[in-house]
């Protein structure tokens, strides 16, 4: 009686620190927006009505206006979608640019890219293919009932969806799987007479947290992973007229992802390891659940083979290139006919012509459930984001942002240097906002400062987008962080610890090295 009462009263201690963290993080998110919604239109006034010598008229403004959407971005007193179409539709009422400049951005072809991803993820999540992939997986012989291995296997199967769904979506996916698992253990520690309580229970914050982690390491692996691959690869096209590959990203990107991956595996399970060398019953679980989902169906084989197709038009032109060169004439043609928008786009309308049941013309996917999978906010964020780039280009005003960063840098900083403090930049600010509005932000500031310092554009922007999916250490950081979080097993200084760690081993570890000499050799 007296060991229920510890129990209970610890369960009850743990119940009111994690209401405790909750309000906390309510009051601060109610100052900062009340301060954001206040003080940045005050401050951007103050900008405008400063002398600033060597802007335009038109630089100046758009200034002010760059003062206004960053601080709304960071505090977001109005939704982030709502800040990133304030900015042009300011630019325009205020003379900096003409409309069809201001907006021109939201056609660019990258919001094709990944409106076409987002339309063959939410084919593969209704049709359960990313189920399957996962439940496939874990049922594998050398997983069994190992926890070590289940962990693992967790962590492979959120990492591999990740790349190619939304992060978000993978981390709801394997949320209950895990739960699941974790159940498991307690009936098997129970039918052995011993009482757990998975709010205690290490394993258990491990698990979690491992496919929190994982499912952001694993957004790094192609373009279409996480928003911020896509908006710096749309900075360099926008800004300096290079363009990065599909398949030059997965060189780098698969590479970061195993780096990653084995940091945060190591990292966790020395942190939350098992006691225990077999969990009974995991292995019926999982397969229970598998056999579950019954053989394939036309829709789960019309899915798999929209997504080859996709896949196949993406890299293909990197072998290409491989084979016949660069220069060859074929892979220009190539390039020109199916650059990796439409071969998004081809794979995603191909979704709508696969049929399932032709007599009663039910295809594959529907618009209405397409328009679901579909992140109008991401869209609108990202066309945002290039739109305020491309006018700081025009107007000048990027020029003189970064040739004021490179003077307070000494005037001719290294490109170590570049990338390491804007990797930084960017993890402490996606740790705190979105990692998109933080990459918005850094990202035109990095690029033209690297530029004025006479350094390679494209490490840096690798840099940033590597280092906005490394945030591990507040529950509001990335969605699958506050997914896992929401299960009770997590306490809030465990994932802070855990974070601080991962983040800062990945940067430097991982990401300047990666970026200075692999990401140069690649491009160069």
């Amino acid at each position: 009686m007296q060991h229920y009462l510890r129990r209970r009263r610890t369960l009850d201690k743990r119940q009111a620190e994690a209401d405790a963290v909750k309000k906390a993080e309510e009051a601060f998110d109610r100052r900062r927006r009340t301060i954001g919604l206040f003080g940045a239109p005050i401050l951007a006034l103050l900008v405008f009505m400063t002398p600033i010598a060597g802007l335009t008229v038109a630089a100046h403004k758009l200034l002010a206006i760059m003062v206004l959407v960053a601080l709304w971005w960071i505090t977001e007193p109005v939704p982030i979608p709502v800040t990133s179409l304030i900015g042009p539709t300011l630019a325009v009422i205020t003379g900096v640019v003409p409309v069809g400049t201001a907006f021109a951005a939201f056609a660019n072809s990258m919001i094709f890219l990944f409106m076409g991803g987002f339309i063959l993820a939410k084919a593969m999540m209704t049709h359960g293919l990313d189920k399957r992939f996962a439940y496939w997986l874990l049922s594998r012989s050398w997983v069994g009932s190992n926890p070590k291995r289940i962990f693992l296997a967790v962590g492979l199967a959120a990492a591999l969806c990740s790349g190619w769904v939304s992060n978000t979506a993978t981390a709801a996916m394997m949320f209950p799987i895990c739960l699941g698992l974790l159940t498991s253990i307690k009936e098997m520690f129970a039918a052995n007479g011993r009482e757990i309580h998975l709010h205690e229970y290490k394993y258990a914050t491990g698990l979690m947290l491992m496919t929190a982690y994982s499912c952001s390491i694993g957004g790094v692996l192609t373009p279409i992973g996480t928003p911020p691959n896509l908006i710096m690869l749309g900075f360099l096209d926008t800004m300096c007229d290079i363009h990065v590959s599909f398949f030059q990203w997965m060189t780098w990107g698969l590479i970061a992802m195993v780096v990653y991956f084995g940091i945060a595996y190591v990292v966790l399970s020395h942190m939350f390891p098992a006691d225990v060398d077999r969990i009974e019953g995991a292995d019926i679980f999982i397969k229970t659940r598998r056999d579950e989902l019954g053989g394939w169906t036309r829709a789960q084989k019309n899915t798999l083979l929209a997504f080859i197709v996709a896949v196949t038009l993406w890299v293909l032109p990197g072998f290409m290139s491989i084979a016949f060169g660069s220069t060859d004439p074929t892979l220009k043609m190539y390039n020109k006919l199916f650059p990796e928008a439409i071969a998004a786009m081809a794979g995603a309308l191909l979704l709508f012509l696969l049929p399932v049941n032709f007599k009663e013309r039910e295809f594959t996917l529907k618009w209405s459930e397409a328009m679901q999978g579909i992140e109008w906010g991401t869209l609108i964020l990202f066309g945002g984001g290039l739109a305020m780039g491309g006018m700081m280009y025009k107007t000048g005003l990027s020029q003189w942002v970064g040739d004021l960063i490179v003077s307070s840098m000494g005037g001719a900083p290294s490109e170590v240097a570049m990338v390491a403090i804007f990797s930084v930049m960017a993890l402490l600010l996606s740790e705190l906002t979105s990692h998109t509005a933080a990459t918005n932000m850094i990202g035109p500031l990095a690029i033209t400062a690297a530029i004025s310092a006479g350094i390679s554009p494209v490490p840096v922007s690798v840099g940033i987008a590597l280092s906005a999916s490394l945030g591990f250490m507040l529950p509001v950081s990335t969605p699958p962080n506050a997914i896992v979080y929401a299960s009770g097993y997590i306490p809030i200084t465990k994932m802070i610890r855990t974070g601080v760690y991962i983040d800062f081993i990945g940067i430097a570890c991982v990401t300047i090295p990666l970026a200075i000499y692999f990401v140069n050799w690649i491009v160069g």
